[in-house]
């Protein structure tokens, strides 16, 4: 494989003629290009050009083709395993490798560290302890020391694996009942005030539990409120584990006896298992990322500005999407083995992540306002995420504007406008996720091209690189839970706590996953870092340079910050964080 620029042709009389790549090659590629300046003499040699263009266009389409995967979630690349890809989309032969040794490594460390044990059950915390006590991860040892404390628990929700599902509550949903005096204050007054806020698992209503290792789980659809106090901590106080109320479906409080508040707030971690795993990780960053390098792959010349400014940010993405299917999710895969709602379970809830999914929810602007999110204190996520969108949104705008000088030229190009309707039709053609069926503005461009770019790089990086630190301490991350949520108050003991936490079978293959998926590439390109030479103008080429400057400043202000911090929220520093889906 290597790289190829551009082709340089200089004629007998010195004109020189450049012919854009801006391609990975191997030796079986066949190639057609385009001079980077047309010079259009008359129509013949205009429809020359046009049919050259459509000639290498064809030939990329019928490598790269759409297969649809399910009914209602979107469709994928039409390729089964990794080898069926174009060399060009494929780990490169050291991540490979690197990838493959780091989860063998990881499975076989767990194995060794559990086999002496003798039960296929964890009989008390203690027991978890000795996992991992290789590793030297600080923010692994604070989780496990602080895991069960109600501060965490928010904190979690606004710098944790998931910060997407915390809202505003500025009215209590009907189906949770919830009084002034559960609370020992006004609600009414502090919803006014805005520190009430609400995580809603509606989505996993339903859904019926699996059966893992021969023995049956089960599925809360939780809700729970919690206050933003005078310190500035988030914290829990009121959780309900299932959407209907009712005497057989209590409220529970931080009143209540230990064991039941914490199995309380268990189910509520394990249900942002599934949010966090299927929904705002696999959906929004991995399916949307394949989304947007297929229709990239298939509807932009080399020699496209898009192109360009699009193609490091599909790097593996494709690669690591066809593994995850294989692997993680099919019916053998992990995720349908080891967690409590299963290969059907996850199919519903991908068709209806994806049925609810809005275009202004994969725009963190927007996201926060909706939420009602904004002047909640300590939201580290919001804020690094915002620092980090505000730089992508320049530098991208100053590309942009470069070549598409008013509204009519967006408009005008076929190109543009035949890439954002397959971008719809790979969500199945659905209106429902409000992706733009066209574009016909300058600014409109500019921000969708930022979010393509957010998504497959800070926001991949928010929910992916924390997966091991927050979730390898499995009780604060169970992927199943082995018992039904309890019908009534004092009925949760040590012993019928840990009856609820998955077997060890279970935590090992689960944790394998986590932290091969957490790991830092071999060949890990930080956002900003773009060795191919992508761009001949001045202006772009600048454009990069400056974008680089800005990360570089966004690293030094995020650090600054970190060090008055008990726990340092790095996931979103620029060095951090990768240029597309690569893990």
């Amino acid at each position: 494989m290597w790289f190829c620029s551009k082709l340089i042709v200089t004629t007998p009389k010195g004109t020189q003629h450049h012919f854009p790549c801006y391609r990975w090659l191997d030796n079986n590629n066949k190639i057609i290009l385009r001079d980077a300046v047309a010079l259009l003499k008359n129509q013949e040699t205009m429809k020359k050009l046009l049919n050259q263009r459509q000639e290498n266009l064809e030939q990329k389409c019928k490598v790269i083709r759409w297969r649809k995967y399910l009914s209602g979630i979107p469709m994928i690349i039409d390729a089964s395993t990794t080898s069926e890809l174009p060399p060009e989309a494929q780990f490169t032969r050291t991540k490979n490798m690197s990838f493959k040794g780091n989860s063998t490594i990881v499975f076989t460390e767990l194995m060794l560290e559990t086999w002496r044990h003798l039960s296929d059950v964890w009989n008390n915390l203690e027991e978890l302890q000795h996992l991992f006590q290789c590793h030297d991860n600080t923010t692994f040892d604070y989780v496990k020391d602080h895991w069960d404390s109600d501060e965490f628990f928010g904190y979690q929700l606004l710098n944790g694996l998931n910060p997407m599902m915390i809202q505003r509550c500025s009215e209590l949903p009907l189906n949770f009942p919830v009084t002034d005096d559960m609370v020992n204050f006004s609600l009414k007054n502090e919803m006014k005030n805005g520190n009430i806020f609400l995580c809603d698992y509606k989505s996993l209503n339903g859904l019926v539990g699996n059966v893992v290792n021969n023995r049956q789980q089960y599925v809360a659809a939780p809700l729970c409120l919690l206050f933003s106090t005078a310190e500035k901590k988030l914290i829990p106080i009121a959780i309900q584990l299932m959407q209907d109320p009712g005497e057989s479906n209590p409220i529970f409080l931080p009143t209540d006896s230990k064991w039941d508040w914490l199995l309380a707030k268990t189910f509520v971690r394990n249900a942002d298992f599934y949010e966090h795993e299927l929904n705002f990780h696999l959906l929004r960053t991995h399916l949307l990322g394949e989304v947007f390098t297929i229709a990239t792959l298939r509807n932009l010349p080399s020699a496209h500005p898009l192109f360009k400014l699009l193609i490091p940010h599909t790097r593996y993405n494709l690669h690591i999407n066809v593994m995850a299917r294989d692997r993680l999710i099919s019916s053998n895969g992990v995720l349908a083995k080891y967690s409590a709602i299963g290969s059907d379970g996850i199919i519903k809830f991908l068709q209806n992540a994806t049925a609810s999914l809005t275009y202004s929810s994969l725009c963190l602007p927007d996201d926060i306002m909706e939420r009602g999110v904004k002047n909640i204190p300590n939201y580290y996520y919001r804020d690094d995420g915002l620092d980090l969108w505000n730089v992508i949104t320049k530098f991208v705008q100053r590309v942009i504007v470069h070549y598409y000088l008013n509204d009519a030229d967006v408009e005008g190009d076929s190109e543009l406008q035949n890439w954002i309707k397959e971008i719809q039709n790979g969500f199945m053609g659905n209106a429902s996720p409000g992706i733009p069926q066209s574009l016909n503005k300058v600014d409109e461009l500019v921000k969708f091209v930022t979010m393509v770019i957010f998504t497959v790089s800070a926001q991949h990086a928010a929910v992916n690189n924390g997966q091991f630190e927050f979730g390898g301490w499995m009780p604060n991350f169970p992927s199943t839970i082995r018992q039904p949520p309890p019908t009534r108050k004092g009925a949760t003991t040590e012993q019928t706590f840990m009856d609820a936490m998955p077997d060890v079978n279970t935590t090992v293959n689960i944790l394998s996953v986590l932290y091969t998926l957490s790991i830092k590439s071999s060949d890990h390109y930080p956002l900003g870092y773009y060795p191919e030479e992508l761009f001949d103008d001045s202006g772009p080429r600048q454009a990069f340079a400056d974008f680089k400057t800005d990360l570089d400043r966004l690293t030094a202000k995020f650090e600054k910050r970190n060090q008055n911090l008990n726990l340092p929220y790095t996931y979103l520093s620029p060095q951090n964080v990768d240029n597309s889906v690569a893990i």
